[in-house]
């Protein structure tokens, strides 16, 4: 899967699903733009891509502000000179807890991160990518609102998984005719830092028991999957071995939602 002379913009790289997409870019050959929260996790993600021989630099903004965000984008395409390969990554599980308890702020604070930051993230890139005359979008949704929907008080979280693969496949159509390729992966457990972010509140109230057979992720005995493993699937999607695949979501999960789908 070689992508020399290839840029790749990956948002949510300082950490989990994200870094482990820009150090397999980086691997593949891909020149990549570091996006995070922050600026030590940023610096971070760029010093062990160039300690490991890969080209990377980075900028640290706020998904949500179109005018920050923006600008950071701006001159990092500058830098870039071009882009090819964008992984839409960066997100929350923010707050977990009853609809009737969830409050509007962290309703808001939810959607506006993880449907607003891809947007944006889109909407930012895509002239970008018209421009090189195509491209590949990496959108990572969740299984969560796509084939799961057991995790009580989530409603906010899934709601906008569930919207990250309509976007995706919405784009898919509409971008078809640049020759830009629109794609979805759904992740499902993953040993990532997300969950050290999550606020659940009385959210067993808000869920309906289920049982697993033989445990909840049927091919790994319960064991979590890693962020290398979507990170290969982000390679394979934004190489031209993938060249007749857009608006497709794949689960990663081990079978885990096949339990309840």
């Amino acid at each position: 899967m070689d992508l020399q002379n290839r840029t790749a913009l990956v948002t949510g790289a300082g950490s989990g699903i994200g870094k482990a997409s820009a150090l397999h870019l980086a691997a593949a050959g891909a020149q990549v733009i570091v996006h995070a929260h922050k600026d030590d996790e940023t610096r971070a993600t760029v010093d062990e891509i160039v300690q490991r021989g890969g080209t990377a630099f980075g900028f640290t903004a706020d998904i949500r502000d179109e005018l920050g965000f923006g600008q950071e984008l701006d001159r990092a395409f500058s830098q870039a000179g071009a882009l090819d390969i964008v992984i839409a990554n960066a997100g929350i599980n923010g707050v977990w807890a009853p609809i009737d308890e969830l409050k509007p702020a962290e309703w808001d604070n939810t959607i506006n991160t993880n449907l607003r930051g891809a947007y944006l993230t889109l909407h930012l890139t895509v002239p970008h990518l018209k421009r090189a005359g195509g491209g590949s979008i990496v959108i990572i949704s969740s299984i969560n609102g796509t084939r799961m929907f057991s995790h009580g008080g989530a409603s906010a979280y899934s709601t906008t998984k569930a919207g990250l693969l309509a976007l995706g496949q919405m784009t898919a159509l509409e971008l078809a005719k640049h020759r830009i390729r629109v794609n979805i992966i759904c992740p499902g457990k993953i040993d990532t830092e997300i969950n050290a972010n999550t606020q659940a509140r009385s959210s067993d109230e808000a869920s309906e028991p289920a049982d697993y057979p033989q445990g909840k992720i049927p091919l790994t005995d319960g064991k979590a999957g890693s962020g290398d493993d979507i990170a290969e699937m982000v390679v394979f999607l934004a190489s031209d071995r993938a060249r007749f695949i857009t608006g497709t979501p794949v689960w990663i999960d081990g079978g885990q939602s096949l339990l309840v789908g």
